[in-house]
């Protein structure tokens, strides 16, 4: 029996990993920018089935954390939900006060069970969504966050933020520890952080 060694793409993928989950962010490296969007007047449908108006959730009037993933994805998606589930951990009960937003971007495979299997495995806590629809409704939402690619294995690593009463987004393009994402988050949002 001989022992196989990761292939390249599956050891940088377990780099990335290691680096995001131990918090440290000495070789993790994002851009940010603030940019201004209108989310489309659609309804998409939770991990619970329930309709869900996206502009009425992402105005709330909680802050919101959107990112775009799909629940077969082995590369950039587990750890950006990682990133989610472990700020959800980190902000304790504040985080029933956040609005977490995960778009599919696979909405002919990501049907609401594999959606609610795809949070449980996360460990997401109330107050995390997982949104499906139509491939059109989905385009749109892509266009909108100027995160549209034509196909979902070509897509990138992007975690928007917005504060109510802002008419900004936090636009963060790149792989970040949960140390950034929360300093991020707090830098916008203040609070008492853990």
């Amino acid at each position: 029996m001989s022992l196989r060694h990761p292939s390249p793409p599956g050891f940088f993928f377990l780099v990335l990993l290691l680096t995001f989950v131990s918090g440290t962010s000495a070789s993790a490296k994002y851009e940010r920018s603030l940019e201004t969007y209108l989310a489309p007047d659609v309804t998409l449908v939770n991990q619970d089935r329930q309709p869900v108006p996206l502009r009425q959730l992402l105005n709330s009037g909680k802050p919101v954390l959107l990112d775009f993933i799909y629940a077969t994805c082995t590369t950039i998606c587990p750890v950006l939900s990682a990133g989610f589930s472990n700020l959800q951990k980190k902000l304790g009960d504040e985080a029933s006060g956040v609005q977490f937003v995960s778009v599919s971007i696979d909405p002919e495979h990501d049907r609401p069970e594999i959606m609610k299997a795809y949070l449980t495995r996360y460990r997401a806590r109330p107050g995390w969504d997982y949104l499906t629809g139509t491939r059109t409704d989905i385009d749109q939402v892509m266009h909108a966050f100027d995160a549209y690619v034509s196909d979902k294995m070509s897509h990138y690593p992007l975690t928007l933020i917005k504060v109510p009463g802002k008419d900004q987004w936090l636009r963060i393009y790149g792989l970040t520890s949960t140390r950034d994402l929360l300093r991020e988050y707090r830098q916008l949002y203040p609070g008492k952080a853990k």
